[in-house]
């Protein structure tokens, strides 16, 4: 018998050190996949970058009414293509109007640097002036150390981040609409402004003018003793008293064109019965949902970028795609190089990059950036698997807005002591007739025919953490000159540069800097559409 129960322990051992190996191999080929995928930057089949949900989406198919702005989901964006172009631009003028659409483009290298939680980016974001589209470029979201090159990725930081943007992009103030009444005017105001009773909270004048339906709180009801609860409902003083309660102007928050102060009344007394008025604190909570949602976000390795747009802007966007080039180590590894993101705004083609380019200050250190532009450029694809390729755009130069941000890297080509000299006396233009991007655009070597707004602010790179001053000479770092390394440049008709700066956030040793364009989109109104068929459908006919 003690021979029998000896055999089965040892065939349960036996099993169960079969099944931790397994699943012990298994874990290590799954975890050397991902890391053979992250070495030479291997895009998998499915869409691997992030982006908020929304429930209310729609999902109409393509046959309905011409919708050009429905967001459908990657799985069926290859059936139905949004961008619908035609050679004719005459018979596309019938049909299609231009509308534009203000987006802030921000570049930052935070040097693998984790933010404080009370870290403000309203200035580098331009919160004062809300933008239609976000597009938000990081650099060395994670230090570029061994481990995060060559193992997995830590997203930690970037979820980090994503919640200091989506905090500062919530606190933007809605944008006012001007609502035009064509009744006659209020009547004149019967109360003094003096005689308010009643604490009322104004949060939610834009959602009652926004369509949103405002929710009175039960909370916040406060019951205040009555000199004479017997009092019939008809009396006089009680009439006067239930008057005095709302001013004219203060009435829940809101500007109503008459008192409904009739209506409150009769809502009270039918709800307790007939019983005596009791005066209430009423507030609205404003039930908004947020105005910015994130449309994507993609990291690589210490490359982040990360899009958002308007709520009421998102059904408008579709053919979304993201591509991954890395040129660093072996020319492949992810700690150089480039998140590319294509989408369709409308009916208008726009890709957004955000690159990473190789660093040095040699002599020849710029022409190893202008290969990493040349390989991007080359490599850069999108909508791989689509079995509609040949419509939508795949390479960077296929699409009709591009913008181009990131730590590029050029240098300036002068000595320490003169581009010291230079800074302290904010002579720019000497300073950019030498900088390195501008030299090799001139000569068409690099992004030739892109553009970029003029350099009016002191060089961004590199400083001393927390800190005004430029690094000088330090043991560890070494003597480096200051250089307008973090740039945003573009290219596309249609695209108008209306600020170009810099912001002062010590965190790193980057400044960030923000450009903000006003971009023209084609939007495709269906209705004019379906007459211009039908004009052509009876010229066809009479002919």
């Amino acid at each position: 018998m003690a021979v029998v129960v000896g055999s089965r322990s040892r065939r349960t051992e036996m099993n169960w050190s079969t099944i931790c190996c397994s699943a012990f191999s298994c874990l290590q080929l799954y975890w050397t996949r991902l890391v053979i995928r992250k070495w030479f930057n291997v895009s998998s089949f499915d869409s691997d970058y992030s982006a908020d949900t929304d429930d209310e989406r729609l999902s109409l198919s393509c046959s309905q009414d011409f919708d050009p702005g429905v967001t459908k989901d990657a799985d069926d964006t290859d059936d139905c293509p949004k961008l619908r172009r035609r050679n004719s631009e005459t018979f596309r003028a019938q049909y299609i109007h231009t509308q534009s659409l203000r987006i802030c483009a921000g570049t930052w290298n935070v040097g693998g640097r984790v933010p404080p939680a009370d870290v403000d980016i309203d200035g580098w974001l331009d919160t004062l002036e809300p933008a239609d589209i976000y597009v938000l470029g990081l650099q060395e979201i994670v230090p570029l150390n061994a481990g995060n090159i060559f193992g997995i990725e830590d997203d930690q930081p970037s979820s980090v981040w994503e919640n200091i943007i989506r905090d500062a992009l919530n606190r933007v103030r809605p944008r006012k609409r001007k609502v035009l009444s064509h009744s006659d005017p209020p009547s004149p105001k019967p109360y003094k402004e003096d005689s308010m009773f009643l604490e009322t909270k104004h949060v939610a004048c834009d959602t009652f003018f926004s369509g949103e339906r405002p929710i009175l709180s039960e909370d916040s009801i406060e019951t205040l003793d009555s000199t004479n609860d017997n009092a019939s409902p008809s009396t006089p003083d009680r009439s006067r008293r239930e008057e005095e309660i709302f001013s004219y102007n203060e009435r829940v928050g809101l500007s109503w064109p008459e008192p409904p102060l009739k209506l409150l009344n009769q809502y009270v007394l039918e709800r307790r019965g007939g019983a005596a008025f009791k005066p209430l604190n009423l507030s609205i909570i404003n039930p908004r949902k947020p105005a910015y949602v994130r449309m994507v976000s993609k990291q690589m390795v210490g490359v982040f970028l990360t899009v958002w747009v308007r709520r009421s802007l998102r059904k408008h966007i579709s053919n979304l795609s993201v591509s991954t080039v890395g040129v660093g180590i072996m020319g492949y590894i992810g700690n150089k190089g480039s998140v590319s993101v294509s989408m369709s705004i409308y009916q208008t083609p726009f890709c957004f990059l955000c690159s990473h380019l190789s660093s040095g200050e040699k002599d020849t250190d710029h022409q190893k950036r202008n290969d990493d532009v040349r390989e991007i450029h080359r490599r850069t694809l999108f909508h791989p698997h689509s079995s509609n390729a040949n419509v939508l755009p795949r390479s960077i130069r296929d699409h009709e807005r591009v913008i181009w941000l990131g730590d590029l890297n050029y240098r300036i080509n002068l000595s320490y002591e003169k581009t010291h000299e230079l800074i302290a006396r904010k002579e720019w233009q000497r300073l950019l007739e030498n900088d390195q991007l501008s030299i090799e655009m001139r000569k068409g070597k690099v992004f030739e025919g892109w553009s970029e707004g003029a350099l009016c602010f002191p060089p961004t790179y590199k400083y001393e953490i927390n800190s005004e001053n430029y690094i000088g000479d330090d043991p560890e770092s070494g003597k480096r000159k200051p250089a307008w390394c973090d740039r945003v440049i573009w290219k596309g008709k249609g695209m108008k540069l209306l600020s170009y700066r810099r912001n002062e956030i010590k965190l790193s040793d980057h400044r960030p800097v923000t450009a903000t364009f006003l971009a023209e989109v084609e939007v495709l109104s269906p209705w004019k559409l379906q007459r211009a068929l039908a004009i052509t459908y009876a010229e066809i006919q009479s002919q």
